[in-house]
């Protein structure tokens, strides 16, 4: 699924590949959950100028001042073909597709696709909204710790999802680096010190940019398959510190499964 990193890593290599092309068709089309189709053929003839990552939301720039925002939620993918290569996945499910001269970028899946205009940018909720990006180069540590306190009340596993407290941050790491912290996800903000929170912060930043090159996402330090993380996805093992089944269940709102070892990760609070 992809987080904060894939985002990034995506921005790169659409950003090489149609930064300076010229837009020589574009259009997009209904998927499960878009609600409006932005008419794309108004970019034809514009220059792409820039493609930006803000925490999970991706952003294409072009010269006549409109940005195209999509976001991935659990299924949407970027892919970038050149011209005339068969996609390796069905255009049904193609949410909308830019081509240049040099290249084809291809979104699938994504449930959210909008043209903005500059302003529309500078006013749209879910961008400003957006906590500080982990993966930025001038990411703001102090503030992403401030914003995780604001919510002292929220479940910790639940807070580190909220992209308005800090952006970046999905459901693998969520678990990972609460493992690696020691800390239980259940447990409310409030009952962290501002060091804890500190330390959290920066193993999640640590995390995200270790993994910003791509191939198998790691967390553990081991790359083989099968070893490369602690404890997503890996309920009813056992916990590789400590031998203890991994448990596993749905936390929040959206139902996000948060996989944790009950042992390692014993809080003052149980709310299990």
């Amino acid at each position: 699924m992809p987080e904060g990193d894939t985002i990034h890593r995506t921005a790169a290599v659409l950003r090489r590949s149609l930064v300076g092309g010229t837009v020589t068709a574009a259009r997009a089309q209904s998927r499960p959950g878009l609600v409006r189709v932005p008419r794309l053929d108004l970019l034809v003839g514009a220059n792409v100028t820039a493609v930006e990552a803000h925490g999970k939301h991706l952003l294409i720039g072009f010269s006549d001042g409109r940005w195209l925002r999509t976001h991935m939620r659990m299924r949407g993918s970027w892919h970038r073909y050149a011209p005339g290569e068969p996609w390796r996945l069905p255009s049904t499910r193609a949410s909308c597709i830019l081509e240049t001269d040099a290249a084809v970028a291809v979104c699938f899946d994504a449930p959210e696709v909008e043209l903005l205009t500059d302003s529309e940018v500078c006013r749209r909720r879910a961008l400003t909204s957006l906590g500080p990006d982990l993966m930025a180069p001038a990411f703001d540590a102090v503030e992403a710790v401030r914003r995780l306190r604001q919510r002292s009340g929220v479940p910790l596993g639940e807070a580190l999802l909220d992209q308005r407290a800090l952006a970046g941050i999905g459901n693998v790491y969520k678990s990972e680096i609460c493992f690696i912290e020691r800390a239980d996800p259940w447990a409310p903000v409030s009952v962290l010190s501002e060091a804890a929170l500190a330390s959290l912060v920066a193993t999640a930043r640590r995390l995200l940019l270790a993994n910003a090159a791509g191939g198998r996402r790691v967390t553990t330090g081991v790359a083989r398959p099968g070893a490369s993380l602690w404890v997503y996805r890996r309920a009813g093992r056992p916990c590789r510190r400590c031998g203890t089944r991994i448990e596993a269940r749905r936390q929040g709102t959206q139902a996000r499964v948060t996989y944790w070892c009950p042992r390692c990760q014993q809080g003052p609070v149980s709310g299990r």
